[in-house]
């Protein structure tokens, strides 16, 4: 899936050649406004500016949207495809810097406000995992590295994910290749 821009639709042809992605329209730049085109210099000597950098929920770009309504509908998109597409799927939304900040902060629980320390380089891959008790972020800003690990956990037993009553790594885990079941807390073999 990708943002109707054509940067996007053209970086899921480079992560996944001859696919045609789905467009999702919620996934699209911020809608800067009077801003849009206007130099990053000139736009930092507005007061604006230093709203969005330190109060983004209350910023609302003149003639455009705000960054509470950008967070909104970006994280109501990934979460829809999600739960439509399923717990074992993995799939890509190819979006914008902006877009993949709020949607890393709503995954993490923070406050848009904390939005602008999250880091998203242009090409980079940012892996958010979703359960029906909270997501779990799983990659951020990774610009290189194996991609065999972002599949799902394999399925536990009925019996066993009850016991635990989670849908996190005991402990934090270290890695795909350990097994939960045989893990001890505190463990450090």
């Amino acid at each position: 899936m990708s943002s109707p821009l054509l940067r996007c639709t053209q970086s899921v042809d480079l992560a996944l050649p001859g696919t045609v992605p789905v467009i999702e329209e919620r996934l699209v730049e911020a809608g800067y406004g009077d801003w849009e085109g206007q130099s990053l210099k000139k736009l930092a000597r507005q007061p604006l500016w230093q709203v969005v950098q330190v109060h983004p929920s209350a910023a609302r770009f003149p003639g455009g949207e705000s960054m509470a309504e950008l967070s909104a509908r970006a994280v109501a998109a990934v979460r829809e495809w999600d739960a439509k597409l399923g717990a074992d799927a993995v799939w890509l939304a190819c979006s914008h810097g902006d877009v993949i900040k709020a949607i890393v902060a709503d995954a993490l629980g923070l406050h848009l406000d904390l939005f602008q320390r999250v880091v998203v380089d242009p090409g980079s891959l940012t892996v958010i995992r979703y359960t029906p008790l909270r997501p779990f972020l799983r990659r951020a800003n990774d610009i290189g590295g194996a991609l065999s690990a972002l599949r799902p956990p394999r399925r536990r037993s009925r019996r066993r994910s009850a016991a635990t009553g989670s849908d996190a790594v005991v402990g934090g885990g270290a890695g795909p290749q350990r097994d939960a079941g045989t893990e001890q807390l505190g463990s450090h073999t």
